[in-house]
């Protein structure tokens, strides 16, 4: 690292049950702000716990050890075609935007699904959430279409933009 390069401000580590509270408030506040999901609020631990498997699915803790961010995947299906395959989600408390979290978060999760064989890794982004498309387009992911008024949230019809990262290194 050369001196002018600060560390980052946060770690990435394995996510875990002691984060719960923090993960879950996060996602809470993502949900209010009405941009990141059809959710309409955070699920228990236990449900949220149970849905995403431990293996790819990690936080970001600031110098202090609070949870600023968390990713989480899990498989778009148990049809074996489709063993390769996840999708995800990431979310940043709103105090610690634009520092990077976002993009640890990602590469976390991109070195976890490739160690596992994992081919492809997906989300689904409201198109009004530009800075998550920017990340994402900065991490390499591709844009793959728009599923217009796929659903309703708070009574109106929303899009959601579908991005997805193909392994290069598992053909």
């Amino acid at each position: 690292m050369s001196a002018h390069t600060a560390p980052a401000p946060f770690t990435v580590v394995p996510l875990r049950a002691a984060h719960a509270d923090e993960v879950l408030a996060i996602y809470q506040a993502g949900i209010d702000e009405g941009n990141a999901t059809f959710e309409t609020t955070a699920p228990t631990w236990g449900a949220f716990d149970a849905a995403k498997p431990a293996g790819h699915r990690f936080a970001a803790l600031d110098t202090g050890g609070a949870v600023v961010g968390w990713i989480a995947a899990t498989a778009v299906s148990d049809r074996c075609a489709y063993a390769g395959v996840v999708e995800y989600s990431v979310y940043v408390h709103p105090g610690a935007r634009g520092r990077g979290v976002a993009s640890a978060l990602l590469e976390a999760l991109i070195a976890s699904t490739e160690a596992a064989g994992i081919w492809t890794i997906q989300s689904g982004i409201f198109p009004e959430n530009t800075a998550s498309l920017a990340v994402h387009e900065r991490a390499g992911f591709r844009v793959i279409g728009t599923r217009e008024r796929i659903g309703r949230h708070h009574g109106v019809w929303r899009d959601v933009v579908l991005v997805e990262r193909r392994s290069p290194a598992i053909s």
